[in-house]
Formats: C-alpha cells, structure tokens, sequence
C-alpha cells in the first residue's frame, strides 16, 4: 500500500458495513435526467454499463452524503471519488451488488459528486443501478453541460497504465492505473471539457499485442462486442488527439510474435504501408467528425527517442491529408523505465495544453 498516493484511500468492505447503518430516503434511477454522463456508457434496460477508462458519472445534491449502486463484472477496477472538484477516496468494485458510500458527513449545503472510473476495459464492466442520497439530502438539476468536447484514441500512455506504481515495476494491476492522473484527463479538465477516452494498453493501428486494433474498435460502444456500434452523432468533439503507434513500434521488429504472423505473415509492413494505414485512419477519424481539430501526437515512450522512423510517419501520412485543421503534436522521449508516472504525465499534459491554446481556436 505504500506506494499508493497519500491523497486517496481505499473503501474496505469494513466501512461499507458500517456506513451501511445510516439510512438512505431517496432513489435515483441511473435513466434518471439529473444524473451526468461523460464518455461512452453502454445503457441498459435496467442498468448503465460503464466500461471504458475515464468513464464518470456525476451527481449535484444538497445534503450530507450519497451512495452509489454498483455490480463489478470482475474483481479489478478502480474508481476515484471526486467531491466538489477534489480527489476524496478509491473504490474498489467487486462482482457482489451492494451500495458504495461515496460521500458522508458533509458539510450542509450543495455539493457535486462524481464517480470516475480509474481502469479500462480489459479489468472489466461495472454496472451502474443509480444513487441513494442520505436522509435530508435533495437532488438538484445537474450544471449545464460543458460546451467544449475532447476525444481521445490511445493505448497504455493514454490509460494511465502503471502511472501510480511508484516501485519501477510497471505492474499492470488496476490498482496501480488512474486514468484522472493521465495528460488526457488533466488536458480535459484543463479546458473544462467533455472528455471521452477511447483507449486500451497494448493497442496499436497496424498490429496490438492482442487480435484487435484501433481501427477495429474506435466504433464500438462495448469494446468487446464487434456488433455494438457507438453512434458518432451522440458526442461531436471540438478536438480529437490520437496517441498511437508506440506498440506498433515493438511489435513490427518482432517477426516471431504471434500477433506479427497474424497481421504481416513473414515479412514486416513496408513505411509506405505503415504511413497510408495511419492515413486510413485519421481519414476515418476525420469522416466522422468534419469540424474537429485533430492532432496525431506520439510519445512519451521511445517512439519518439532520437533516430526513430515513427515521428516521420506521423508527419508524413498528416503532409499527404493535406488538411489545415489537422496537427502533430509529438512528447520527447521520457527516458525513464516503464510507462509514465503521474509527474510525466503532467508534462505531457503541459505540454498539450499549450499547443492547443497556441493553435486551436475553440
């Protein structure tokens, strides 16, 4: 536990016990029009699925505190508890149905709570029943919806893998990854943005390190089922950063991998056909959304370490776009072990912030 951030803490089932003694009076439905959505939530007839890293839901009360009824389709994810803005606690989800406490003893007056899933998709589902307020607390109509929009495409960097496993392990537990501590997220806070985040470590555009890429699963709305389809008409960004390419870098050099055999056969993809799949798929990006800004970064990991092809394909496949409202934004190389800690990914978020604010008009 050691190396988990002093600033959060983990609600044990020994608290829930006791937090379970105080009485909830008023129900909401999670259909229910005073509860907010950021990010692409799977909803059911009788249950929203939340899935994808960075996925929240939120809440605008009056009172003292409020729980929330959760079902977690694994044993793995990870959720932060963010009350009035700041970081208050982590919940850990397990696959029993039961009500979390998420806020208790607060001060009387109107407080904002909003659940904010720390993981990504492969350590699960989490279904999401709705919120119980706790006697004397009132919902309020939620704040208007934030006007800007931001989108993201990534792997690992983007998830938050290992970002707050402080041992130089890299390990690769749920406990160990917050997507709210990731440039993306602190990028989308930054500008007060919506913010989805379409991103799974290991994923790459021309080969992953498992049977899927992203231009296989940028259109699901349940990245596990090919046969659901997210409707792109639902969330329009003003700004889409795609982060892709780190694990295409490992992976083409490795023609014994098994995932190598199944995209390239004997013999490694030409730059040419590197450069038009990367092409391929910001012109799919860019079919969907024809307003967006679209920037095509790459880094922090050796991806962008001098002497590397990868920055060039990026640029070039941008040159042959030929589209004045689509960018490169490339992160120096880290230079550090494993992936990127919360300190580099605040740099990364530097970083992005100033380009867009140096480039993009929204």
């Amino acid at each position: 536990m050691k190396e988990f951030t002093k600033y959060f803490i983990v609600i044990s089932l020994m608290f829930l016990g006791f937090w379970a003694c105080q009485p909830p009076t008023t129900s909401l439905s999670f259909s229910d029009a005073d509860i907010t959505y950021e990010g692409r939530i799977l909803m059911r007839d009788t249950v929203a699925e939340l899935i994808w890293p960075g996925t929240s839901v939120s809440i605008r009360f009056k009172g003292t505190g409020l729980s929330a009824t959760l079902q977690d389709l694994d044993t793995a994810n990870y959720y932060n508890v963010i009350i009035d803005d700041v970081p208050t606690a982590v919940i850990h989800t397990d696959t029993t149905k039961r009500h979390y406490v998420l806020a208790s003893d607060l001060k009387k007056g109107v407080h904002t709570v909003q659940l904010f899933k720390r993981t990504e998709w492969d350590k699960g589902k989490t279904l999401f029943y709705g919120f119980k307020l706790h006697e004397g607390s009132k919902i309020l109509s939620p704040p208007k919806p934030k006007k800007r929009k931001i989108e993201f495409y990534g792997n690992s960097i983007t998830c938050g893998y290992g970002n707050e496993d402080t041992s130089d392990q890299d390990r690769w537990f749920g406990y160990f990854q917050n997507n709210y501590e990731t440039y993306a997220a602190i990028t989308a806070r930054h500008f007060n943005a919506q913010y989805h985040c379409i991103a799974k470590s290991g994923i790459g555009i021309t080969v992953s390190w498992f049977p899927m890429v992203m231009p296989e699963m940028y259109n699901r709305l349940d990245p596990t089922d090919s046969t659901s389809v997210w409707d792109f008409n639902g969330y329009v960004p003003d700004v889409v950063v795609i982060n892709l390419f780190q694990n295409d870098s490992w992976i083409v050099t490795d023609p014994n991998n098994e995932q190598f055999i199944n995209r390239f056969g004997e013999q490694a993809p030409a730059d040419t056909t590197i450069i038009q799949a990367y092409e391929n798929f910001v012109g799919s990006i860019r079919g969907q959304y024809p307003q967006a800004a679209i920037i095509c970064a790459l880094g922090n990991m050796d991806a962008t370490k001098s002497g590397s092809a990868w920055p060039g394909y990026v640029q070039s496949a941008v040159l042959q776009l030929n589209d004045p409202d689509i960018y490169t934004c490339f992160f120096p190389y880290k230079d550090t072990g494993g992936h990127p800690k919360v300190d580099e990914q605040r740099q990364m978020a530097s970083q992005l912030i100033k380009f867009i604010e140096a480039n993009i008009d929204w």
